[in-house]
């Protein structure tokens, strides 16, 4: 993987000829592609960045907002049919999210959200359900019941004792999960694609990437650049949160 993303990362700074004489060499090494890049009419990417962005707030919080109390429902219930319910769940991340794109599309259309922001949210939300309850359930497990109980004698609902006392203590698997739903969002091509579609007027950055270089295709002090600028954003922010995952995901993993 570091190859080709070294190959990317050299290439975006260089010029045509260069590229093709040379591509793994570093000399000719300049900024004007990339500055080309960033007023390319075909690929607005400061609007790239916050479109995509936007996605990938609504869909984390939505994420949050119904994975979690599900997640804590399932954990602290000793009754069968919740166990079921988990196992049904859990069946979801076994299905690609590829495979359910076409009857989506017929649903979204039947309600009335094909190529919408709302049906794009929706669907994107849905997909990060399944790993995200299954994570939360096996975090909240290893969280005391005691205090459930504490906070009952005080008087405290399920509710405010789920949000005040529970969702605190859950950060590290939170933020595992905000940060691989960040990359989902951030990353998917085909979803977008189809459910906003081009007539839409809305392109994430993957869909904004491949609209510019699929006209420019031999051009690579246009791919290249485009391309780096694409990822750039994703680099920078996986160096920054990289142990948030690893300490999310086995977080919980032992007792004692």
């Amino acid at each position: 993987m570091l190859v080709p993303l070294y190959v990317l990362t050299v290439n975006a700074f260089k010029g045509q000829q260069e590229i093709l004489r040379d591509p793994f060499g570093l000399g000719g090494l300049t900024l004007e592609p990339l500055g080309r890049a960033l007023t390319n009419p075909q690929f607005d990417v400061v609007k790239g960045y916050a479109v995509t962005l936007l996605f990938v707030v609504a869909v984390n919080v939505l994420s949050v907002l119904l994975a979690a109390p599900a997640a804590y429902t399932i954990a602290r219930s000793p009754k069968r049919r919740f166990r079921v319910l988990m196992l049904f769940f859990l069946a979801g991340t076994f299905i690609p999210g590829q495979v359910l794109v076409i009857p989506v599309v017929y649903v979204l259309k039947t309600l009335g959200l094909m190529g919408t922001i709302r049906g794009f949210v929706l669907f994107e939300t849905t997909l990060t359900l399944p790993f995200s309850i299954f994570l939360y359930a096996g975090y909240i497990a290893t969280i005391p019941a005691v205090l459930d109980q504490a906070a009952a004698v005080d008087g405290a609902g399920r509710l405010r004792t789920f949000w005040q006392i529970v969702f605190p203590l859950m950060r590290p698997a939170v933020a595992t999960m905000v940060i691989l739903n960040t990359f989902s969002v951030w990353n998917d091509f085909v979803n977008p694609q189809i459910i906003l579609g081009p007539g839409s007027g809305l392109y994430t950055v993957t869909t904004g990437v491949y609209a510019a270089v699929s006209q420019y295709s031999t051009d690579y002090t246009v791919v290249f650049p485009t391309l780096l600028l694409a990822i750039a954003p994703l680099l920078v922010f996986f160096v920054f949160m990289q142990r948030h995952i690893i300490s999310g995901l086995t977080a919980g993993a032992t007792k004692g």
